[in-house]
């Protein structure tokens, strides 16, 4: 009895051995499926699926024996990979224009802003020169210029200089329960077990050595209870590129922040880039100097970033180049990050960004001076070895860094 679903399962490397299939068939005879198509797809995914990373191949395999659905991932043709490879961001503009729009310096940029907003007096759209949306102006949001001052809406390209609003980021939810188990079971292998303070458990084997050595008569030993030492300082990009990774940030969130978990558990937020202040909050009230962080903690602590690396390079590479219009950064955003690397023995930055985004971005800078892991399941357990056993970093993206 459907004998062929097995082989399907199989087929989509879902892991169901002739054990688990009897089980399957045993619960149907006992009527747990109710009697119905839903019923069985939740019978069957709770016995033959061991492992949640393994829902997507059984959805597969459901999908194409009951449904008759076929998806075959790879066909995707050639034409379009090469598009997507390489997307024409900035059709309409001549190879002078371009120039001229990316040879805009920040102060240039500050004056001519300035001077826009005492000339313009309504709403404009398109056009190269006024704040609006869309079109070549260097100010305001949705339009086609390399390195302008975003006013508000989302960033088309995600390469503004700066942007001139105010930040009202929301915080990561820490109440999220929902597919964390995965993350919840990787960060385990942070653990750090040592045995410490007051002599309270009672240990068997010394108490059976130290019995059978007095002939006989009982003798207890305790020992002090295994605790976990590691600490965790969390650094989390926020608002901007990666709201639409905000979910699965939350997750990691979620799981990192339980308690007991670590010895010690410290979050802050950040935006694009770290300057010289991270903050307690995503709406930037609480600033905590990142010099005063580096002092008090150990350089044994494990320092985590989570973020896209995604900016401007003149944001990560320049003094003055801040993300926020009315901020300066005295020392450039790359300098700050290369401090806290240099100060913990064990860090690693996590990536939303699929791979073949990094090439040619600041993220090729940025993963120079941080090892850096893709947010995935595999991504997160190469870098909790890391940061459990150090040893080689992972390699660069390939080409070279921004300078």
């Amino acid at each position: 009895m459907l004998i062929d679903f097995l082989f399907e399962l199989r087929r989509q490397r879902v892991n169901v051995s002739s054990h688990e299939w009897m089980g399957l068939m045993e619960a149907m005879g006992k009527g747990l499926h109710n009697s119905s198509l839903d019923g069985f797809y939740r019978l069957a995914r709770c016995i033959c699926v061991k492992d949640i990373s393994d829902f997507d191949a059984f959805d597969q395999a459901f999908l194409s024996y009951f449904k008759h659905v076929y998806v075959d991932v790879a066909a995707v043709t050639d034409d379009l990979l090469d598009w997507l490879r390489d997307p024409n961001k900035f059709d309409g503009l001549s190879e002078e224009e371009r120039k001229m729009l990316q040879s805009l310096g920040l102060e240039e940029l500050k004056r001519m802003f300035e001077e826009r907003l005492k000339e313009q007096d309504e709403r404009h759209d398109g056009g190269g020169k006024w704040i609006g949306t869309g079109g070549k102006s260097p100010f305001g949001h949705g339009g086609y210029h390399p390195s302008g001052v975003r006013i508000g809406g989302p960033g088309g390209g995600r390469s503004a200089m700066q942007v001139a609003e105010m930040r009202r980021f929301r915080d990561y939810r820490k109440d999220r329960v929902l597919d964390v188990r995965q993350i919840d079971v990787a960060l385990r292998g942070l653990r750090r077990l040592g045995r410490e303070g007051a002599v309270e458990d009672l240990d068997l084997d010394q108490t059976v050595d130290a019995t059978c050595k007095n002939a006989g008569d009982l003798e207890l030993v305790y020992t002090p209870p295994k605790r976990n030492r590691m600490k965790l300082i969390l650094l989390m990009d926020v608002g901007g590129s990666m709201d639409p990774f905000s979910r699965l940030v939350e997750q990691l969130f979620t799981a990192a922040s339980r308690t007991g978990r670590f010895a010690s558990f410290e979050h802050y937020y950040f935006h694009n880039c770290v300057y010289e202040n991270i903050y307690e909050d995503a709406a930037f009230h609480k600033p905590v100097a990142v010099a005063d962080l580096i002092a008090r903690t150990s350089r044994d602590e494990r320092l985590v970033v989570v973020g896209d690396a995604l900016m401007h390079p003149g944001e990560l590479m320049s003094p003055g180049g801040s993300i926020y219009f009315y901020h300066h950064n005295a020392a450039a955003g790359a300098t700050w990050l290369r401090r806290l690397e240099d100060h913990y023995r064990f860090t690693a930055w996590l990536n939303p960004e699929p791979h073949q985004y990094w090439p040619r971005t600041t993220i090729e800078a940025i993963a120079s001076i941080f090892p850096m892991y893709h947010l995935s399941l595999e991504g997160l357990e190469d870098a909790i070895r890391h940061l459990v056993r150090g040893g080689q970093r992972p390699d660069p993206v390939g080409a070279e860094p921004f300078s």
